[in-house]
């Protein structure tokens, strides 16, 4: 079965063609910028790939609820452009196929429970820290949601200690991605945080506002594994820093031998999946409620 898989991200709309395997045949990556731009691309792509059906993971708000009158519609989103675009509907409509949509983070937690670092274990979270950020738990094998999806990335945070910057989150300020997402780190430095690599203390606060989260995630939800990803994440000086914050705020608080010094560097981890935990994530997506699908 040939499947379409989107990851629409904040800065790119990741298009392949797979199977339910997870199996990637073709992929492009189209820039995210205004619905009249990107989507054209979007539908171009799969137009005469044979699909049966796609499955999109989005960034958000975007509403999940199938049974609602505004299934796959993006909400009240930073990116002004996109509220309120039918982006399920959409699809459906342009490409004559059904289509199955969840948040980005949430078909990423999937794909790494099904094919990544979490195959072991029956919960997880994954969190990606880049554009903005947003995290996904996986709870009885499947996507944990209610009212909505989770907004973990919107999380109150304590202010460090030498942090005076008021955030970039528009809706909240200096919630936890306002402090600590991609661009918060450059208009807080003034530099992209490529170019700030070697500066101790912009990894220091980023550790620290991380590592808050995390914290209040393991206490709330208790994963048996949190997976971090994002193009932030690529500093990977910040998975020691973070993982030695985690163990030191929890103050052996959760008795848990995986929260241990020893042991925190097989809990707190990198995707398996790399870049393709999003994409992978949304060919199973497109496959939820079959038996189609397959580790």
């Amino acid at each position: 079965m040939k499947i379409g898989a989107i990851e629409a991200g904040g800065t790119k709309f990741v298009c392949a063609v797979g199977d339910e395997h997870g199996h990637i045949f073709e992929k492009v990556v189209i820039p995210t910028e205004a619905p009249a731009v990107t989507m054209p691309k979007v539908y171009e792509f799969f137009r005469n790939k044979d699909i049966e059906r796609m499955g999109v993971g989005s960034f958000g708000p975007i509403d999940i609820n199938e049974k609602g009158g505004t299934y796959g519609q993006i909400q009240k989103t930073p990116k002004m452009d996109w509220i309120d675009f039918p982006l399920a509907g959409e699809l459906e409509f342009n490409l004559e196929i059904p289509v199955v949509v969840d948040t980005d983070v949430n078909v990423a937690a999937l794909s790494e429970a099904r094919w990544g670092n979490a195959v072991d274990v029956d919960t997880c979270l994954y969190i990606t820290v880049g554009t903005g950020i947003g995290a996904g738990a996986i709870v009885n094998g499947g996507t944990l949601t209610g009212l909505s999806h989770p907004e973990m990335g919107h999380i109150a945070v304590r202010r460090h200690k030498e942090d005076a910057f008021a955030g970039t989150c528009p809706y909240h300020n200096d919630c936890l991605e306002g402090m600590a997402a991609g661009p918060a780190i450059e208009e807080r430095w003034g530099k992209a945080g490529a170019e700030l690599a070697d500066d101790p203390l912009v990894w220091e606060m980023e550790a620290y506002y991380l590592a808050q989260a995390l914290v209040n995630y393991i206490y709330i939800l208790s994963p048996e594994r949190i997976i971090m990803g994002g193009g932030v994440m690529q500093q990977e000086q910040l998975f020691k820093m973070i993982r030695k914050n985690v163990v030191d705020m929890l103050n052996g608080y959760v008795s848990s031998p995986r929260l241990t010094a020893d042991n925190i560097d097989q809990y707190i981890v990198a995707p398996g999946l790399t870049d393709e935990a999003g994409v992978k994530g949304a060919l199973g997506l497109a496959l939820r409620n079959s038996s189609a699908i397959e580790k």
